[in-house]
């Protein structure tokens, strides 16, 4: 039997005695690090008055981190081989580590983006080797209950992550975001030293070269995509030439990079993987799913706070029914995942995706918690429900070999696809915002009785505290602040409702995979 196709018998003798206790090591990183890409970002604005940076001068504490992290991402096939995969991932573990107690000690703004790229060098490594260990610790039968558990800390991670990092900086203060990752780092890097076995395909090769051309195409590409999200809704996208140029370089770029690693040997990723159609489409759709889930952990807290009046920390509070739901999801996952056909749980976790999108895209300024928290929670219950089956499905049919590489490349395409749901959605609430107020500005006029009913009344109160001139602007004003608010609110509705649609769009892809075996 070749290795590039080994036998089920072949793949089983190097599974652990104890497969649970081999992913406890697992589990504890890839929590701290999953949740540490979002705990930072409510700290910002106390991180930038620290440092005495501006606010787009303080993006670069978040931007930094997730270069660091995308370019290593797909370099772990290279990393696993060139120091063998137990040793490259308690390495990837320390420095994330050492880099998070850095970050709480910087003094700077310069200090603190360095740092910050050690932190995502050091973490990029993490979900990906983590998922491909999960996976191999398990006969395939059993993984659908794995990969639940595993989803727990995926998913429950960056729901968590904002309320915890809103109560540490109102109750303590930011530095200690950083700080409580040292203690689990350590437990974990501890933990994986003993109890992660290595098979003989994850350890150390011979006559590994670094693939010098891959990296530096990989850095550019990754670069420039991540300043091009960042900066190119408030530099009008392509109206600004210095972004055209940016996106021009990050494409050709991109090009460049996946042609060298198509054509040359010893290269960082093998791109083989993406001849297996299962795997593609599987991909897609968490990209998809990603861009979602990131982009609804940035607008939801902004509609609490700008439209409701929530502080940080209660915004931040709002998530936890997500996080219920997502629980509640894994668990059941956890029992069920092996016994039915995967592709109805993905349907399943999807329609509620979108069926949730869809309720927040029909709110008002007029609701009760209960508005927020019922269907957060749907939300949060079919994340839970779909994400965890559509990495098995996407999986199953590689082989133990080719984990650590397809892992690598699937959350590489995961982060990009997060950075785009982001960028995307503040375009969402610019630009609908833009067009709402096009389209009701015409009804502030004097022919509209309504209006004249309100500035009359307005300017009747304030006109025993000013002159009846000054009182009139007042008024005019309050009714504009009135139309803005309410144009604002359609763009954070438009935004949920594309979710929504986004979500049902990828069920019929489900079709073009095979039923998945289920054991009783």
């Amino acid at each position: 039997m070749s290795v590039q196709n080994p036998t089920v018998e072949d793949e089983n003798k190097y599974l652990p005695e104890n497969p649970w206790l081999a992913c406890l090591p697992v589990l504890i990183a890839v929590f701290v690090y999953v949740m540490d890409g979002t705990i930072a970002n409510v700290a910002l604005p106390h991180m930038a008055g620290s440092f005495s940076a501006t606010r787009d001068e303080s993006i670069w504490i978040l931007t930094s981190y997730l270069i660091a992290s995308g370019i290593v991402i797909p370099s772990v096939g290279f990393f696993s081989k060139l120091l063998g995969r137990k040793n490259f991932y308690i390495i990837s573990i320390l420095l994330f580590t050492v880099a998070s107690l850095l970050c709480g000690m910087a003094k700077s703004l310069a200090q603190m983006v360095f740092f910050r790229i050690l932190q995502g060098a050091g973490g990029g490594g993490i979900v990906p080797l983590s998922q491909a260990i999960m996976m191999e610790c398990f006969p395939k039968e059993k993984r659908g209950t794995a990969m639940a558990i595993f989803g727990m800390g995926v998913i429950l991670a960056p729901i968590i992550g904002p309320v915890l990092g809103g109560w540490i900086t109102d109750n303590w203060t930011w530095p200690w975001i950083f700080f409580i990752n040292v203690p689990l780092g350590c437990i974990a890097a501890i933990l994986a030293k003993n109890l992660l076995f290595n098979p003989p395909y994850a350890r150390r090769q011979k006559g590994v070269k670094l693939d010098g051309l891959g990296f530096f195409l990989l850095f550019v590409w990754l670069l420039c995509l991540q300043v091009f999200f960042d900066k190119g809704n408030n530099a009008d996208w392509f109206n600004a030439t210095w972004i055209r140029w940016i996106f021009s370089i990050s494409c050709i770029s991109g090009i460049c990079f996946f042609i060298s690693q198509a054509k040359r040997k010893n290269t960082l990723v093998d791109l083989s993987v993406f001849r297996n159609k299962e795997f593609v489409i599987g991909t897609f759709i968490q990209v998809v799913m990603q861009s979602v889930l990131y982009a609804s952990i940035a607008i939801l807290p902004q509609f609490l706070q700008s439209m409701m009046g929530y502080t940080a920390y209660l915004s931040g509070l709002s998530m936890m029914p997500r996080g219920i739901g997502s629980m509640s999801a894994t668990i059941l996952c956890a029992f069920i995942a092996d016994r039915v056909d995967k592709r109805k749980l993905v349907v399943a976790g999807l329609i509620c995706i979108g069926t949730a999108s869809l309720i927040f895209g029909f709110l008002n300024l007029q609701i009760a918690q209960m508005n927020i928290m019922i269907p957060n929670c749907l939300m949060g219950f079919g994340l839970g429900m779909s994400m965890v089956p559509i990495i098995n499905l996407s999986m199953e049919t590689l082989s133990n070999e080719q984990m650590t590489n397809a892992s690598g490349l699937q959350n590489l395409f995961k982060n990009i696809g997060g950075a785009i749901g982001t960028s995307l959605v503040a375009t969402f609430l610019t630009r609908f915002a833009q067009v709402h107020q096009y389209m009701m500005v015409g009804k502030l006029n004097d022919l509209n009785p309504v209006y004249s009913a309100k500035v009359q009344a307005v300017a009747g109160a304030l006109s025993q505290y000013t002159s009846p001139d000054v009182a009139m602007h007042m008024a005019q004003y309050s009714q504009y602040g009135t139309l803005i608010k309410q144009a604002t609110l359609w763009a954070f509705m438009d935004s949920f409702r594309i979710f929504g649609i986004a979500c049902f769009v990828l069920i019929p892809l489900l079709l073009l995979f095979k039923k998945s075996k289920s054991r009783a």
